[in-house]
């Protein structure tokens, strides 16, 4: 399998300003994708944060498991951090991150209160890797289309500030990628759910591993949208690929078909599904 690397030069600089730009907020907002909370997660963001407030919030909700979404949301509150879970285009969304982030600003809030500075506004960043949803979220927020969007990566190219309906300030960063991926499993599902630009990577191969995990775990999606029997799914991965080439009319063209299972998969059409479970990560951080 090929090896993913992605770290183009505006990602270090994204770094840079994040840097220099956090003395002027009082939270962090880092958003992660549902459906991979930790392999979104950039691992230079914990560093460059430091001990700023922070809340997790966990877009594409929509997309993801709801029980595996449950079991991680439950995972981050046994670890003490704040964490969300949400579908960035219901109207509830403001209130949701409003309410959770003047959870975690009350001390600050209070002491401005007893200042005598009544509703004093929060300055926040929005962080995370490329297209997670932090336009589409901004956006929604905003109440309008102040934010670029894109069912591809690396769309938002500079910092900007926007203030939302209830008077949150957020920056809004581009997407930030990290060097080198560790574990190319890591990278594969990066690459699955569309966090990596598609000429960067070899589509049977990401498709081939997305299509263990959903035969273990989601295969009636695979199922009901390939019309696939149980039989079907015994098969050995790469025979399993030429079948549904076939069945999608493909012939023997199954680079075009692995395009389809993959836009299929991100889009929800073989259903909501996660590829970070808990249980791979219950000892995350513990060293």
């Amino acid at each position: 399998m090929a090896i993913i690397q992605w770290y183009p030069g505006h990602m270090a600089k994204a770094i840079r300003q994040v840097e220099e730009k956090l003395k002027l907020v009082d939270i962090v907002f880092e958003l992660v994708d549902a459906r991979i909370p930790v392999s979104s997660r950039n691992p230079m963001i914990e560093d460059v944060i430091k001990s700023k407030p922070h809340l997790l919030i966990l877009t594409k909700a929509d997309l993801a498991d709801p029980k595996e979404t449950k079991k991680w949301l439950d995972y981050y509150k046994s670890r003490n951090e704040y964490a969300i879970a949400l579908n960035s285009k219901e109207p509830s969304t403001e209130n949701i991150i409003l309410k959770k982030t003047q959870e975690i600003l009350a001390g600050k809030l209070a002491n401005k209160a007893d200042r005598g500075i009544k509703n004093a506004e929060i300055r926040s960043m929005c962080i995370g890797i490329p297209n997670v949803g932090k336009s589409t979220l901004l956006n929604h927020l905003v109440n309008k289309k102040v934010a670029i969007t894109g069912d591809r990566p690396g769309v938002t190219k500079k910092q900007q500030w926007l203030r939302s309906r209830r008077g949150l300030y957020l920056l809004d960063t581009p997407g930030i990628l990290w060097p080198k991926f560790e574990d190319q499993n890591v990278g594969n599902k990066l690459a699955f759910t569309g966090a990596i630009k598609d000429n960067l990577f070899a589509n049977d191969d990401v498709v081939i591993y997305g299509l263990n995990i959903f035969i273990n775990h989601y295969r009636e999606g695979l199922m009901e949208r390939y019309h696939l029997t149980e039989d079907d799914l015994e098969m050995e991965l790469p025979e399993l690929l030429l079948l549904i080439t076939q069945k999608l009319g493909m012939r023997d063209d199954y680079d075009r078909a692995s395009q389809r299972i993959l836009l299929d998969a991100r889009k929800g059409k073989l259903g909501r599904f996660t590829l970070d479970f808990v249980e791979e990560f219950e000892d995350l951080g513990d060293d």
